[in-house]
């Protein structure tokens, strides 16, 4: 990820695979030959039980089942599956030999989206398929757009890190899960040094491409798993690190502050070399006090980052809050 990349990212689905649940070997067999020939992949199980299973382990976005099977029916299976809790949806097509209404409107009240009437014509299949497709890809993007807007809703615009918001919604759940298993928890506040010189003498475009790639950097000294970065207010940066005891933490501010002072920074508008202060609070070993809140985590670090400030700047204080210290502060 280069410096102006953005922090966040939406991930893209693959093309549908099917799962085929049919009982009876030579159709079971020969349907798959002619679902794959057609472009898609798929998993042929002889039961609604297999089906099941296979669907606890995978997620298919496409499920064809025959009615009629034993240990589960497509029935039972097409409820079972409506009632899981999937990474999508999933569109059901249902075989089966009977066709009077009263069965129809059983299977589609199962959860099935469609339904064909044995013997199944290919032609006939693939269409509903590609017409179920539609319909997912459809799903797909819904579900795609309302990810974006929940990214945007919790992110930065400028910088691509996380907003305040979500830091405040977010840090008391690291606390709290930090407590309850008994992991340390550190927080790193960071603040761009001399930023209103650089706004000044090189314009806020180039304040901004600054900001862009001092997240970036940060972001890249980091854990992708865990560990996330919030923009608390202009220049200023909370970096958040669970499972993070007070020496690890000092390590990551050293880190960060390294690589954002061994190489300048590209704006618009030159190529400054840049510094930032570090402060870090930490809890002890064994994670927070339960008196412990989040603000007076932020305002130790926030505290420590002033003193990184006054001993000269391009520097990281650091305190790891014991328990007499959490309980003066939240008394």
């Amino acid at each position: 990820m280069s410096d102006n990349e953005s922090v966040t990212s939406i991930t893209v689905e693959t093309s549908p695979t099917i799962l085929l649940a049919e009982d009876d070997p030579v159709t079971r067999m020969l349907m798959t030959r002619f679902l794959r020939k057609a472009g898609y992949e798929v998993d042929a199980v002889a039961n609604g039980s297999e089906a099941l299973d296979k669907m606890t382990k995978r997620y298919y976005s496409m499920l064809v089942t025959d009615w009629e099977m034993p240990e589960m029916d497509g029935i039972a299976l097409c409820k079972a599956v409506r009632n899981m809790q999937l990474d999508g949806y999933v569109y059901a097509l249902l075989l089966t030999a009977r066709d009077s209404k009263e069965h129809i409107i059983a299977g589609l009240e199962a959860g099935a989206d469609d339904y064909l009437v044995k013997p199944v014509h290919e032609a006939e299949l693939i269409a509903r398929l590609n017409a179920g497709r539609r319909i997912l890809d459809l799903e797909h993007s819904l579900r795609v757009a309302n990810e974006r807007n929940r990214i945007l809703s919790i992110t930065d615009a400028l910088t691509g890190a996380y907003n305040r918001r979500y830091l405040m919604e977010q840090l008391p759940r690291e606390v709290e899960r930090c407590r309850r298993y008994a992991y340390p928890l550190s927080v790193l506040m960071c603040d761009i040094d001399h930023f209103k010189e650089i706004n000044d003498e090189r314009g806020h475009s180039a304040g901004d491409d600054v900001l862009q790639q001092f997240a970036a950097r940060a972001q890249k000294s980091i854990r992708s798993n865990s560990d996330w970065v919030a923009r608390y207010g202009g220049e200023e940066f909370l970096i958040v690190l669970p499972q993070t005891a007070y020496q690890g933490g000092l390590f990551v501010a050293e880190k960060i502050r390294s690589l954002v002072s061994s190489t300048p920074f590209s704006t618009r508008n030159g190529d400054p070399v840049v510094t930032a202060s570090f402060g870090v609070a930490s809890t002890g070993p064994n994670g927070p006090d339960l008196t412990l809140k989040v603000e007076s985590m932020i305002r130790t670090a926030d505290e420590c980052l002033y003193r990184s400030k006054q001993e000269g700047r391009n520097r990281t204080n650091g305190h790891e809050i014991a328990v007499s210290l959490a309980l003066m502060a939240n008394g």
